[in-house]
C-alpha cells in the first residue's frame, strides 16, 4: 500500500525547516546510528549525557522486559534488550516530548495530546503482547509517534489550525480529514505516515499510522501482519482517548473498545484486563514523563457507568418532553426561526405557564426542575435561550449561571433570569453573573412575550455575526492555502518537479549555517548534461524534456533520503550533501554518474552522461555560495577532461568509486 497523497507537498513542508524534528540527544543518537559500525558502548556514553533519557529508556526496556522476567539495570542492557533502531525511535519521540511540550496553538492541547500518546504507546504494546502485530518495543515507539502528523499541523499553521479547530466544533458531522485537506492540503495522517518515513521507521508502521482510523482504507488482506498491526493501533487509540477523556465521558468510548477489540479477536474480558494494566502502567509513567495521567476507574466500574447512561438514554427517549418538537407559525413582530429554549424552575404551574407563552411563539421547549438535571441537558443538547429561576430547588440559580458561563457552551447562550419584583440589589447581582436579561415573577405572559421578542433580535444578530465571522475565516483560510500553493510553484521546477534555483540557493545557505553552528561537514555537487545542446538542436526540445525528465529520475534513485536535489539551470542540477565529508560526496557523485549511463537514457544521437563537480566546505569558504561556485569550477574541469567523469578541486581520503551492487 503507498501514501494516498503527493509526496512532494511533504517535501516542501520538510524544505521550511518548521516540522517537528529531533534535538539534543536524540539528534546524537540519531546521527550515531547512521554509522554501521556504532557500538553499544558509543550509543550508552551519548544517552549517559541526558539523565532524564537515561531513566526513560531503563524504563522503556523493563516495560518490555516485564513480558520475560527479565530485569534491566544499565543503559547498555536497555539498549540490549530495545534494540538500537527502537533506541533510535525512543530518542526521537522523547525530544519531540521535550521540545514541543507547548506552542502557540490556542485550540491545541499539548497537555491532552502527550497524555494521549503516551497512553496510545502503552496501550499498542499491551495489545500488541496479544495480537503479535510486532516487537513489543517497536510497537511501543509506533503509539508514540503515530499522531505525530497533528503535532505537526498545529505546529506549522497555528492560525488555520486553530480556525480547523472552531469548525469542527461547527461542523461535527464533517470528517476531519476532509477539513484538513481545505486548510492544508494534507490530513494529519498522511503527514504523520510520510514523517515517519522520513525518519526511518519500516514503512509498515508508516502505513498504519496513515489509516489508522480507517484500517479498512488502507487496503491490507484481511487478517495479515499489516492488517493487524493497523487495527491494533486503532484500538490502542481508542483506548488512549478513553484515558484523556473528561470523566464525564469516559464510559462513553466503552461500546467502541468493545468492539475493536471483538475485531482483533480480544474478548470483553480480555481488553478489560489489558484497559486495567495499561492505566497502572500509564500512572507510572507520567511523572517521569512530566505528563498529566489523572486517576482511570476500573474496567468493570466503567462498564457499570456505561450501562446506567445507555439507561438514562432509553429513559430520555420513552419521555414526551425529551420526544416533542413543537414547531408553530410565530406571528409576533421581529421573529425569526424557532428557538431552543430551557426553562429551569422548580415549581411546575410556572413551567408550565412559561412553556405556553414559549410554544405559541413557535419555540422548541424543554424544562428541568433541577440545575443539576438542567445541566445535563445543556450538554446534551445547547439551547439558544436559557431561562432559569434565581433560586433552584438544588442550589443557587446565581451559582449555576455563573458556572455555566465559564464552560464554551455556557458563553453563547442567552440567559433571562426569574426574579422577585423589588429586590434591586440581587438584580444587580444577577448580571453581574452572567445574565442579559430578566423577567419578574410572578411571570406576565405579555412581559413575557416582550422580552422574547428581544432576546429573539439579539440572538439573531449574533448568529449572523458568528456566520460573517465563519466566511471571513473560510476566506482567509482558502487564500492562506492559494498563497502556500503559489509559494510552493515559485519554488519548484514544472518538468522535473525538482525545487528550482532559488529553493536550492536558500536551501544551501540554511545547511551552510547549520554546519558552521555544528561544526559537521557540508558537500554540494554541480551535476550537468552532456552535450544536451547537441540533443535539442538535433531531435526538438521535446526529447530534450524526456532527457532532462529521465536524468532527475536516475537521480531520485542514487541520491540518499538526506541530499537535497534542485534544477538550477537548463541542464544543470544542483544537490546538496549535508553532514558529508568529501569521499563520501564523491561516492555518492559516481553512483549518481553510473546511473544515469546505466539508466538506458538512449537516443539516436547517442547514450546520455553527466558530468559532475563536487566540492566540500572548508576553511577560506565565506558563505554557500563559495562552496557552489567550487563544485561549478570542479565540474568545468570535468567537461574538459572529456565529460562523464566525476572531478573534484579539493583533496579527499582515498574512497572506492563503484558502481552499486547488483548493477553491471
Amino acid at each position: 500500500m503507498t501514501s494516498s497523497f503527493d509526496i512532494t507537498k511533504f517535501e516542501y513542508l520538510k524544505a521550511s525547516g518548521d516540522l517537528p524534528s529531533p534535538k539534543g540527544v536524540a539528534l546524537a543518537v540519531m546521527r550515531a546510528l547512521q554509522h554501521d559500525d556504532c557500538s553499544t558502548g558509543e550509543l550508552a556514553r551519548i544517552i549517559k549525557t541526558d539523565p532524564a533519557f537515561v531513566g526513560r529508556i531503563v524504563k522503556a526496556a523493563n516495560g518490555v522486559a516485564g513480558f520475560n522476567r527479565r530485569a534491566v539495570a544499565s543503559v547498555q542492557d536497555a539498549i540490549l534488550v530495545l534494540g538500537m533502531r527502537a533506541v533510535r525511535t525512543l530518542a526521537l519521540g522523547f525530544s519531540l516530548l521535550s521540545e514541543y511540550r507547548n506552542g502557540v496553538s490556542r485550540e491545541f492541547d499539548y497537555p491532552r495530546y502527550w497524555s494521549g500518546c503516551l497512553a496510545q504507546a502503552l496501550a499498542m504494546q499491551a495489545i500488541a503482547h496479544h495480537t503479535r502485530a510486532g516487537a513489543l518495543e517497536d510497537m511501543f515507539c509506533l503509539g508514540l509517534l503515530a499522531r505525530v502528523g497533528e503535532l505537526a499541523l498545529a505546529t506549522l499553521y497555528p492560525a488555520e489550525y486553530d480556525t480547523l479547530q472552531r469548525r469542527r466544533r461547527a461542523e461535527p458531522a464533517t470528517a476531519i480529514a476532509r477539513l484538513e485537506h481545505e486548510l492544508f492540503a494534507i490530513s494529519h495522517g498522511e503527514l504523520g505516515g510520510a514523517m515517519l518515513a522520513d525518519w526511518g521507521l519500516p514503512k509498515v508502521f508508516c502505513v498504519a499510522a496513515e489509516f489508522a482510523e480507517h484500517p479498512e482504507r488502507a487496503g491490507h488482506e484481511p487478517g495479515s501482519r499489516s492488517d493487524v498491526l493497523t487495527r491494533s493501533l486503532q484500538m490502542a487509540a481508542c483506548m488512549a482517548a478513553l484515558f484523556v477523556a473528561p470523566e464525564t465521558e469516559r464510559a462513553q468510548y466503552l461500546p467502541r473498545l468493545i468492539e475493536l477489540g471483538g475485531t482483533l479477536d480480544l474478548p470483553p474480558a480480555l481488553v478489560g484486563e489489558i484497559s486495567d494494566g495499561v492505566a497502572r502502567e500509564w500512572q507510572a509513567w507520567g511523572p517521569l514523563l512530566d505528563v498529566e495521567t489523572p486517576d482511570i476507574p476500573s474496567f468493570e466500574v466503567l462498564a457499570a457507568q456505561a450501562a446506567d447512561m445507555r439507561a438514562r438514554e432509553n429513559e430520555m427517549a420513552s419521555a414526551p418532553d425529551a420526544t416533542e418538537t413543537i414547531v408553530l407559525h410565530d406571528a409576533q413582530p421581529g421573529a425569526s426561526r424557532p428557538l431552543g429554549v430551557l426553562v429551569v424552575h422548580d415549581d411546575a404551574e410556572t413551567r408550565s405557564l412559561i412553556r405556553r407563552v414559549l410554544e405559541v411563539a413557535g419555540h422548541d421547549v424543554r424544562e428541568a426542575r433541577e440545575g443539576r438535571r438542567a445541566l445535563e441537558r445543556v450538554l446534551e443538547s445547547p439551547p439558544q435561550l436559557l431561562i432559569v429561576d434565581r433560586d433552584l430547588a438544588d442550589g443557587d440559580g446565581l451559582e449555576f449561571v455563573r458556572n455555566l458561563r465559564q464552560t464554551k457552551i455556557g458563553r453563547g447562550l442567552y440567559v433571562l433570569m426569574l426574579m422577585r419584583a423589588g429586590d434591586d440589589d440581587r438584580l444587580i447581582e444577577a448580571f453581574e453573573n452572567g445574565a442579559d436579561d430578566f423577567v419578574h415573577t410572578p411571570v406576565s405572559p405579555k412581559i413575557l412575550a416582550a422580552r422574547l421578542r428581544a432576546a429573539q433580535r439579539v440572538i439573531n444578530l449574533q448568529e449572523e455575526l458568528e456566520r460573517d465571522r465563519e466566511e471571513v475565516r473560510r476566506f482567509a483560510a482558502e487564500l492562506a492555502v492559494s498563497n502556500r500553493r503559489l509559494q510552493e510553484m515559485a519554488l519548484t521546477d514544472s518538468l522535473t518537479g525538482f525545487p528550482n534555483r532559488r529553493y536550492a540557493m536558500e536551501r544551501v545557505a540554511q545547511e551552510w549555517s547549520t554546519a558552521s553552528r555544528t561544526r559537521r561537514p557540508l558537500s554540494a555537487m554541480v551535476v550537468d548534461v552532456d552535450e544536451f545542446k547537441r540533443f535539442n538542436d538535433n531531435f526538438g526540445h521535446d526529447t530534450g524534456d524526456t532527457i532532462l525528465r529521465q536524468v532527475a529520475n536516475s537521480l531520485k534513485t542514487a541520491l540518499r533520503a538526506q541530499d537535497v536535489v534542485a534544477r538550477t539551470g537548463g541542464d544543470e542540477f544542483l544537490v546538496i550533501c549535508p553532514d558529508t565529508h568529501l569521499d563520501a560526496a564523491l561516492a555518492c557523485a559516481e553512483r549518481v554518474r553510473f546511473a544515469v549511463e546505466a539508466g538506458g537514457h538512449a537516443s539516436a544521437g547517442g547514450r546520455v552522461t553527466v558530468s559532475i563537480g563536487v566540492a566540500t566546505r572548508e576553511a577560506g569558504m565565506n558563505d554557500a555560495e563559495a562552496l557552489v561556485k567550487r563544485a561549478d569550477q570542479a565540474l568545468y574541469q570535468a567537461k574538459n577532461k572529456g565529460r562523464n567523469r566525476i572531478t573534484t578541486t579539493q583533496t579527499a581520503r582515498p574512497a572506492p568509486l563503484v558502481p552499486p551492487r547488483g548493477t553491471h
